[in-house]
């Protein structure tokens, strides 16, 4: 588990202008689409609109849920903009890919305070993923500015749904800032299944969900996904001057091993390696771009993992490994399994492919046992559609963009 839980990150400050700018600068080795590319200057997020959030902040006491991504167009942090608009924080709450976005995948994170603001930061990873009540004393409004890629088990959905549960039952308001889906347009994958419930899948969406995460905070208070059926009052500032089928490349990396966009429009796909004996590139430059392993055949391709940003210990540390570079291939445009069915048809011992996090991944048991029965790519794809129908029939109430 702990290799996929390293999507995200916490650490103690947070990302100030000039780190942002230097470390993640249009995404490392950003993918030049061939496709139109739509300028992220066309498109105003959330935070961007503060002409419509900032007079409801005023005289209110604030808590932020945010981490490196929190950033407005000119490259100031949101936690900045607001403390210069003597708007009054008082914590900032960290998510699994935590505050600065530095941190190991499922590494512990310690509570601590901001270097630059001394404000506390609470992490909402390990033990503490719901904020508890003596944290949100004194809190009027919670701000919620964070940057997902549209995966069910990317967990800054996950993080939201126990955000709005912890407003809801102490009567905090919560705002979305919103922003793109770069993912947005791709609805794929088998629905997650009830029994296989966990913070790398909290509800019954499929893998790829399509949605903003101002649209699933929508979606979560509409279907009474909290608990017990509460919801809370929740506002969403959205973007301006977006619609789903446009090309957005993130102005920082969502986490370590998300480095580029490349690596985020594979990450659905390749992420169901983390539930096998199969690397996804994590202790290399290629993450969620590259597969494979030292038991799959030897080929023109291959890695050695070492340790780096955001992967102290790599699976196959320092092991050579054979298997596949797709950092070239053209953008993906559905969940695809092709390369998980190849790598698992190409393991001599079969028997040590999966693992048991493949179905906490998949959200079912079906898909392994597929592609364990040889199903085809196509006949899996078909068991899929009935829930994928009522899927996008139940989300069209919570959409906000075409």
């Amino acid at each position: 588990m702990k290799y996929l839980l390293s999507t995200c990150i916490i650490c103690l400050g947070y990302l100030t202008i000039s780190s942002s700018c230097g470390l993640n600068r249009h995404f490392e080795n950003s993918r030049r689409n061939t496709e139109k590319e739509v300028t992220n200057s066309s498109i105003k997020t959330g935070a961007d609109r503060y002409t419509f959030y900032l007079p409801l902040l005023k005289e209110k006491k604030i808590g932020v849920i945010t981490n490196q991504t929190g950033i407005l167009s000119n490259n100031v942090h949101l936690v900045d903009f607001l403390i210069e608009n003597k708007i009054s924080i008082q914590k900032i709450f960290a998510p699994e890919h935590g505050f600065r976005g530095t941190a190991d995948a499922g590494e512990h994170i310690i509570d601590g305070k901001d270097s630059r603001t001394d404000l506390p930061i609470i992490s909402l990873y390990g033990n503490n993923k719901k904020p508890k009540p003596e944290q949100l004393i004194g809190i009027d409004v919670m701000i919620f500015d964070l940057q997902d890629v549209g995966a069910r088990f990317y967990t800054y959905i996950s993080s939201l749904h126990y955000i709005m549960e912890a407003c809801a039952e102490n009567n905090i308001e919560l705002m979305i800032l919103d922003r793109p889906n770069p993912n947005g347009t791709i609805v794929d994958g088998p629905i997650l299944e009830k029994e296989f419930t966990s913070f790398v899948g909290m509800h019954p969406i499929p893998l790829l969900h399509g949605m903003t995460i101002g649209e699933y905070g929508r979606m979560i208070n509409g279907e009474k996904w909290l608990k017990n059926g509460i919801q809370c009052n929740l506002k969403v500032i959205h973007c301006a001057d977006y619609n789903r089928e446009m090309n957005y490349s993130l102005p920082v990396k969502p986490s370590p091993n998300l480095p580029n966009n490349q690596s985020i429009n594979l990450y659905a796909s390749l992420c169901l390696f983390e539930g096998t004996n199969v690397s996804v590139g994590r202790g290399t430059e290629m993450q969620f771009q590259i597969y494979g392993s030292p038991f799959l055949p030897k080929s023109d391709f291959s890695f050695t993992p070492i340790p780096n940003f955001g992967a102290k210990e790599p699976i196959y540390k320092n092991q050579l490994c054979y298997g596949e570079n797709l950092t070239s291939i053209p953008k993906v445009n559905q969940l695809e399994l092709k390369w998980l069915i190849k790598a698992y048809n190409s393991t001599l011992d079969k028997s040590k492919f999966f693992n048991d996090f493949f179905t906490k991944l998949a959200g079912t048991k079906k898909l392994q046992h597929q592609i364990i029965d040889g199903v085809s790519e196509i006949e899996i794809r078909k068991s899929w559609e009935k829930g994928l129908n009522d899927f996008k029939e139940m989300r069209k109430k919570y959409l906000i963009y075409k």
